[in-house]
């Protein structure tokens, strides 16, 4: 039997939503193991004072839960 945890996180991207979603995944892995499933909730875009934007993706990342 398995039991998988859900968390939500956020990335940002000066490039694209895909860069943000992939940016999450990169940094919820250096301390998340076992990631199975990244599902996007949410996208949208910040906009700057010159015009810039900043694409920001949330995710819900599924990972394995590991009992002591």
């Amino acid at each position: 039997m398995s039991v998988y945890r859900v968390v939500d996180v956020i990335g940002t991207s000066s490039a694209s939503w895909e860069a943000a979603a992939a940016d999450a995944i990169a940094t919820a892995g250096g301390t998340l193991r076992d990631i199975r499933v990244a599902e996007v909730t949410k996208q949208d875009v910040v906009v700057g004072d010159e015009g810039s934007l900043v694409y920001r993706t949330r995710l819900q990342l599924s990972f394995k839960y590991e009992s002591e």
